[in-house]
């Protein structure tokens, strides 16, 4: 904003992918912030997980505040000699293991992590949809996947952030002896603010994460916002089915306007552009934030517009774009 002052107001944030459907929360009585969660509070919230991920056991849920703290504690909680991850991906998981100094090689074709999978001591990381590309492996892939990674004594990871409305989870696999699955709340309920996630494994090692998180890991809004939406599957799939359309939309503006974009999740599309940061300038100069990577100068991601009025400022920029010199010469759906 500091950057760009003639840019209209409010700006409209689409860097993210989260979704733009809040979860209609009851807030809790503020009395219970007035004391710890109790222990049948968090067994509830693991219950409701339990449910919504498909599993048999509530003691294969390891409930945080956020995925990104359980991403954290994944070095301290798997033995590993390296890292082996599907990419380019989300950064955190590569920096959450050289922080403490084990070696991570980045491959982008999966054949290339059936062999990492094979060499003793690799942990296998996926992200699925994969951030920022919204490239979708199949369940049976992945199960086939983690079935190698327990031949060879090996992990695999697969960060289902994103995968709330695709429905190719692993999550129902577990109990697997290779496999830990990462959910994220924040993002398929459009409530990052109340910071919980999931860490879902089996018994055993899910025991080892709670011991190592210590006590009351989730606080009592995470508790109680947990408790109502996980369980609440009417709203899930009226949200999946809107999170659908409104991605085709964004899809068919961009094409009408001549940009190349791929992917498969449903809350955010990946533009191919040569010079992206060009791209970004100009959706600022209109209010709209995106997202762009310093170390992938042809990408820019695009979350879904929350409103008509963004809606209508995204499809006025850009339609601009199209008519400005720096429209790309590709043709639709090229």
């Amino acid at each position: 904003m500091a950057h760009f002052p003639q840019a209209p107001r409010p700006y409209y944030d689409l860097s993210t992918g989260i979704s733009p459907y809040a979860y209609p929360l009851r807030m809790p009585d503020p009395a219970v912030l007035a004391r710890l969660p109790e222990e049948d509070e968090e067994a509830d919230l693991q219950a409701a997980a339990a449910f919504a991920y498909g599993l048999s056991n509530p003691d294969m849920v390891v409930a945080g505040a956020g995925s990104q703290s359980l991403i954290a504690l994944l070095p301290r909680l798997l033995p590993a000699q390296r890292v082996c991850l599907l990419g380019p991906t989300y950064s955190g998981h590569a920096q959450a293991w050289r922080l403490q100094g084990l070696p991570v090689q980045q491959v982008t074709d999966p054949t290339a992590l059936e062999q990492a999978a094979t060499q003793p001591g690799t942990v296998c990381v996926v992200c699925n949809p994969n951030n920022p590309d919204g490239r979708l492996l199949t369940a049976s892939w992945l199960h086939t996947l983690a079935n190698t990674c327990a031949a060879h004594g090996t992990v695999l990871i697969v960060d289902e952030a994103f995968a709330d409305f695709e429905q190719q989870s692993v999550a129902p696999l577990l109990p697997h002896p290779a496999l830990v699955v990462l959910r994220s709340f924040g993002k398929t309920y459009g409530l990052p603010g109340v910071r919980l996630g999931f860490l879902l494994a089996s018994p055993q090692v899910a025991a080892q994460a709670r011991a190592l998180l210590g006590s009351w890991p989730v606080g009592s809004l995470g508790l109680a916002a947990g408790r109502q939406a996980l369980r609440d599957t009417a709203w899930l799939n009226a949200a999946r089915t809107q999170a659908r359309a409104a991605h085709t939309r964004l899809t068919n503006l961009l094409d009408a306007t001549g940009l190349r974009h791929t992917g498969q999740a449903s809350l955010f599309t990946l533009v191919q552009y040569p010079d992206a940061p060009s791209l970004w300038r100009h959706f600022c100069t209109y209010g709209l934030v995106t997202r762009i990577f310093a170390d992938q100068p042809g990408r820019l991601r695009l979350g879904l517009p929350a409103t008509d009025a963004a809606w209508s400022r995204l499809e006025t920029a850009l339609q601009a774009w199209a008519a400005s010199s720096k429209s790309p010469v590709s043709q639709p759906g090229s």
